[in-house]
């Protein structure tokens, strides 16, 4: 490359890459490589979610720090304070007007209300509870948040003294020891409290028979069926088909966090929740419905469009490196574009301006020559002898050599007719 040339695409480099710094100005911040998700007791199915999540999150190299709570309630406090990045929250307890700033990445799963009785007792609906010892879940948990709307809909107050507020294995070691007449829980079929619950024949799961009264009162409240002898074909648990009421799980966030750690954490969702559970059909979830918080945009491109189209063919830190650089497309397609226009015309004008500049001093010469004495044409054919020498020495590419030949054949001209 000669020296126009490369003085011109220095030029051009130098203008790009002040184009590109004034774009980086605007490009996207690359997404943490650590969030903490707010899940509830070890025990509870949250807690399982977020493990698997961790996983999946790994191999694209994010680390899910798992943080243990009493429940939902604990769970927006801790949203709203900014001590977390997403959280577990139990439908019905989330509130979009009191929370404004919180988003929902979509439901994950049914979460069904368990109320375990004792079986020597003649109770059949909530109102048979009345004056009876219950765990209603500890203050603070999405368990409790349904059972005193359930509570209070049956004539009972949630404030009794009767009203314990236990841990789900407290309140299990107090059902079988028969400490406790009842106990409600919230929490996922796959637990294994609940196959255990189950189990215990002296202990009986009460069936929702009015489910469609209060899904018609609560409208978080979904009302589902545990089918006859699904826990346990063999021993046929339970003995018959029981109706539940059961809130929907959902992943809240804020709407500043990442997009593409949006779209990863429900790609996670999906991958351990799509396969459907005893409760719904594979496929319903994670799901745009059954949420207390409006959906992010983000979700909501997600959930109905499925993953961005980088993320479908790029590894996830590729597809964010090449989304955040997205915008310097832009400056890129504008400076280049005029300057592979600009540039040949511009070196043609180089190249060929070191060959013209001597046409002034020969049509300086010609035009002194016509009245120069015999002394002044000595000069003037020096001058030009001058000029000639400097124009063998001139260096041009191969494509203009005829230019200068030109150049040469009219200084020859100059000095026949001196």
């Amino acid at each position: 490359m000669n020296k126009d040339s490369l003085r011109i695409s220095s030029i051009g480099f130098v203008i790009a890459v002040i184009g590109f710094a004034v774009a980086f100005q605007f490009v996207e911040p690359s997404p943490p490589k650590s969030i903490t998700i707010a899940t509830g007791s070890q025990s509870g199915a949250y807690f399982k979610f977020a493990g698997d999540y961790q996983k999946i999150l790994a191999q694209e190299g994010i680390q899910l720090k798992i943080l243990n709570t009493k429940g939902s309630v604990e769970n927006i406090q801790l949203l709203n304070a900014g001590k977390v990045d997403v959280a577990f929250v139990q439908g019905g307890v989330g509130n979009a007007q009191q929370d404004p700033n919180l988003v929902s990445l979509g439901s994950l799963c049914f979460e069904p209300l368990w109320v375990f009785v004792q079986k020597n007792l003649n109770v059949k609906r909530l109102n048979d509870l009345n004056g009876l010892k219950i765990s209603a879940g500890n203050v603070g948990s999405g368990t409790w948040a349904v059972a005193q709307q359930l509570l209070a809909k049956n004539g009972i107050n949630p404030s009794d003294k009767t009203i314990l507020h236990l841990s789900s294995a407290k309140a299990t070691q107090a059902l079988s020891s028969k400490a406790i007449d009842a106990a409600f829980f919230v929490t996922s079929p796959a637990s294994p409290l609940m196959a255990e619950m189950l189990k215990n024949e002296t202990i009986q799961l009460l069936s929702f028979e009015r489910a469609g009264a209060y899904t018609n009162q609560l409208r978080y409240l979904s009302a589902v069926t545990l089918n006859q002898g699904v826990i346990n074909l063999g021993r046929n648990i339970p003995e018959k088909n029981i109706t539940l009421l059961a809130p929907a799980a959902t992943l809240v966030t804020h709407p500043d966090l990442h997009p593409a750690l949006q779209n990863l954490l429900i790609q996670a969702t999906q991958k351990t929740h799509a396969n459907g559970s005893i409760l719904a059909e594979p496929g319903l979830f994670p799901s745009a419905k059954y949420v207390d918080y409006p959906l992010s945009a983000d979700a909501e491109r997600y959930l109905k469009n499925g993953p961005p189209f980088l993320q479908r063919y790029l590894p996830f830190w590729g597809a964010v490196l090449f989304d955040r650089l997205k915008v310097m497309l832009v400056p890129l397609l504008t400076l280049l574009i005029p300057l592979i226009k600009i540039f040949p015309p511009t070196y043609r004008w180089r190249v060929r301006s070191r060959i013209y500049r001597w046409y002034e001093a020969l049509s300086d010469i010609e035009r002194r020559a016509k009245n120069a004495s015999s002394d002044d044409h000595a000069k003037l054919v020096g001058e030009l002898a001058t000029i000639e020498n400097e124009v063998k020495r001139l260096k041009v590419p191969l494509s203009y050599n005829d230019e200068v030949y030109n150049l040469r054949l009219h200084i020859n001209l100059i000095q026949r007719t001196l």
